[in-house]
This record gives C-alpha cells, sequence and structure tokens, in this order.
C-alpha cells in the first residue's frame, strides 16, 4: 500500500553523506553515530537516510541523518558532518516494509517509482528510508518514501 501527502520532519538534525557497499551500511551507521558521539551530541530521533545512487550500483551512495538533542553544533570540518536547525520533506509516497527489509526494500522502491509513473508525478527527491519501532512493541518497520511533484 502507497500513501500520498506523507511527510518527514525533524528539528536539529545532523547528517553525513557515505559511500559503501550496502551489505555495510551498519558500519557507516555505527561511524556516524560515533563521530556524533565524540563531539558530546545526544541522539533523540529515528536516523534514516536517502539513497542517493541507483539502488542496484555496486557501491552506494547515502547521507545518513540523525535528529540530536542540542540546538547547536560544531565538529571539526574533516568530519564532513552538516546541521539543520530543522529538516522537512512533504509531499512524499511513502510505503511500509515490516519484515524481510533486505528482501523486499527492492520490490517496495520500484514499486514507489512505478506508482509514481502511473499518476503522471515528477520525481523532487531521492527516496528516504526511515527505520522505525512500534509503539509500546520491539518490533521494528521501515517505511520508504519518495517526494513528488
Amino acid at each position: 500500500m502507497i500513501v500520498a501527502n506523507h511527510q518527514i520532519a525533524y528539528r536539529n538534525v545532523a547528517s553525513k553523506l557515505y559511500n559503501f557497499l550496502p551489505e555495510e551500511i551498519d558500519l557507516a551507521i555505527a561511524d556516524f553515530i560515533q563521530i556524533l558521539e565524540k563531539y558530546n551530541y545526544t541522539p533523540t530521533g529515528t536516523m534514516f537516510f536517502s539513497i542517493i545512487s541507483d539502488p542496484t550500483a555496486e557501491v552506494m551512495t547515502a547521507q545518513i541523518f540523525l535528529p540530536i538533542e542540542e540546538k547547536y553544533f560544531s565538529v571539526p570540518e574533516e568530519e564532513a558532518v552538516l546541521f539543520s536547525s530543522y529538516f522537512l520533506v512533504d509531499n512524499l509516497l511513502m510505503t511500509r516494509i515490516m519484515h524481510d527489509f533486505d528482501i523486499k526494500s527492492q520490490e517496495k522502491y520500484w514499486e514507489l517509482f512505478g506508482y509514481a509513473e502511473q499518476k503522471q508525478l515528477t520525481q523532487k527527491t531521492p527516496i528516504f528510508v526511515q527505520m522505525k519501532q512500534m509503539h509500546n512493541s520491539e518490533k521494528s518497520f521501515v517505511e520508504m518514501s519518495l517526494g513528488v511533484l
């Protein structure tokens, strides 16, 4: 199922661009969290990332985002971490992956693009992937979104 008019909105978001093999995404996420912790920043929200490269590419390019508690941000330039006091992407098509993320992610990726094409919508953003957890449960799921016009 695809939901229209979804949005992603967070305050105080740190982000960093990474290139990695798809199976090594956990290493990129761990590196990013380590950088933030090294400079005493406190993650507060849901980690998410945008897939900038073609999903079939051998090396994936993604920007990893993480909301933090602090309102002010300063790290050495060589860390290449960006900061936005407010992050908003709206007019998104969104679908959920409840299980088997590694298997279903390609299917859902192309489903979003197929839906946009069928409705004659134009892509305005890369794919965004949010890792979420159900309230009062340890079950996790993924929301995959695509911005359209």
